[in-house]
């Protein structure tokens, strides 16, 4: 798209402006199919025009004629010459023009200079981290094999299968073509049932962040010791910014050798890395769109959410309320969002489908204008193909209409979810604007360097900490108003992860 067209100028120091139109960008808005190449939009246009990697392949190895090239960007430029007004008059009859021209236009600019900026990086700890995770894999594949009685491939789900099938005899073995299947979801339904199953699942754990995070984010790093990595408006149908090559909001947090990979992420000098955060924005979206007073109120009087819902569901006083009533509370409360099923809550809660069902019924007795407002959101969708976000972006829900019932029923979970991530995704893009706005007139030298989904993390200068604290803080709580304060937790430090 013409973000990459820019981005690559800007490396060679010619910058660009009065950019007027972007034919990807306002073709997302409008909810076309178009990936990652505007040969997907020509198509539906009856243009063609080549793929990308058909032209240079998949990984960039192939060298085209320069007439080859030539002939393809023709064709481009010509395709978004008599596209132009088509899809200019789309964006006014569809009611997005003001989601294209005050969000996406402008959040390009804010996204070119964040991926020209880039985030240092500390390889000689990802080098230390990444010697620390192979003994710890060697460790860990000796117990493996002890409890198996024999050595294996640990990464091959064939060799894998018969070891816990056949050799084991562990339950829930079902083969297929390719021999049983050892998916995670298989693996959790045995946790519990032989101590090899917590090795096996620890050990895909550690591999995974070896391979991807600590060899992958080490071939990312360019000569000027930084990474930058690359965001597309693009790529998902809530309106959630993706970030690729490498893909930094997918940095595992939820265990400790993950969060630790955010130690190589540091600041430059005499500045320390910052990190906004909107608490629970989401859930605070919820309460503002169905109007349930009870969220409205735990939000406005700053009460711990999930422990309000367990206090309400497990009907006792919020002092008593233990630690695993406040787990399952936050599993539902978050469920609820993504229009999770009873079986679904009992995968990830661990417990029987009746047990998730008697906590989703009653969530919905306790909360019943939530489950009026799921439901409208729904019949909203079937009777008008589409659902809308808070400012207008609007996706296309065709599973809707398919005869297969499991089709649908991911529909409708499409139906609930957009409305309240796209709304989330739409919000932090306007701070990110409006952000980016105040350090120029600020004249700040501290620089917004990555968001990851709810967060925001800036490279700050020592000399600027106080003022950047303040400007990110109340411009983010207050970039829109709702029935429910948004709020914002800053931490900062000497590297990302001491920022989380």
């Amino acid at each position: 798209d013409l973000k990459k067209v820019i981005v690559g100028l800007y490396w060679h120091n010619v910058e660009v402006s009065n950019i007027s139109f972007d034919t990807m960008l306002a073709s997302a808005v409008l909810d076309y199919v178009i990936k990652d190449d505007i040969a997907y939009l020509a198509r539906q246009f009856d243009v063609e025009i080549p793929f990308y990697e058909n032209v240079y392949g998949k990984t960039r190895q192939l060298k085209p004629e320069l007439n080859i090239i030539a002939e393809g960007a023709i064709k481009k430029a010509k395709f978004i010459y008599d596209t132009y007004n088509v899809i200019k008059d789309n964006l006014t009859k569809s009611d997005v023009l003001d989601l294209y021209e005050k969000i996406e236009l402008p959040l390009s600019y804010v996204l070119i200079d964040m991926e020209k900026t880039g985030i240092n990086v500390n390889t000689k700890e990802l080098i230390n981290m990444g010697e620390q995770l192979k003994i710890k894999l060697e460790l860990l594949t000796k117990d493996i094999y002890n409890n198996a009685g024999c050595e294996f491939n640990i990464s091959s789900p064939k060799e894998l299968g018969t070891i816990l099938f056949e050799k084991l005899g562990l339950p829930h073995g079902k083969s297929g073509k390719r021999g049983y299947s050892t998916s995670i979801e298989v693996l959790n339904k045995l946790q519990g049932v032989h101590p090899i199953i917590d090795q096996i699942i620890e050990y895909r754990a550690m591999s995974k962040l070896y391979t991807t995070y600590i060899e992958g984010l080490l071939n990312t790093v360019l000569p000027d010791g930084k990474i930058h990595t690359i965001y597309t408006q693009i790529l998902t149908r809530t309106g959630r910014l993706s970030s690729l090559e490498p893909n930094l909001q997918n940095i595992p947090v939820r265990n400790e050798d993950g969060k630790k990979i955010r130690k190589a992420f540091v600041p430059s000098k005499d500045s320390v890395i910052l990190s906004s955060d909107y608490s629970q924005i989401e859930l605070r979206v919820l309460a503002h769109t169905s109007k349930v007073e009870a969220l409205i109120e735990a939000f406005k009087n700053d009460l711990d959410i999930h422990s309000k819902t367990a206090s309400d569901i497990f009907k006792v006083n919020q002092e008593l309320v233990t630690k695993d009533m406040r787990r399952v509370a936050k599993a539902v409360n978050f469920g609820i969002i993504y229009g999770i099923s009873s079986f679904g809550l009992a995968e990830n809660l661990h417990i029987y489908t009746n047990e998730a069902k008697k906590f989703i019924d009653d969530y919905f007795q306790t909360y019943p204008g939530v489950k009026k407002y799921m439901d409208n959101v729904i019949k909203d969708a079937y009777d008008h193909g589409f659902v809308k976000t808070l400012f207008n972006r609007k996706r296309e829900i065709p599973e809707l209409k398919n005869k297969n019932y499991a089709v649908r029923s991911t529909g409708e979970r499409m139906a609930l979810n957009t409305p309240i991530q796209g709304t989330s995704a739409d919000i932090i893009k306007m701070a990110m604007i409006e952000v980016h706005k105040k350090f120029k007139e600020y004249n700040l030298k501290s620089k917004m360097l990555l968001q990851v989904h709810d967060e925001l993390v800036f490279d700050c200068l020592k000399d600027e900490l106080e003022i950047v604290k303040k400007v990110v803080k109340e411009t983010m709580e207050n970039i829109v108003s709702l029935e429910v304060p948004l709020k914002v937790d800053i931490e900062y430090g000497d590297d990302w992860y001491q920022a989380k």
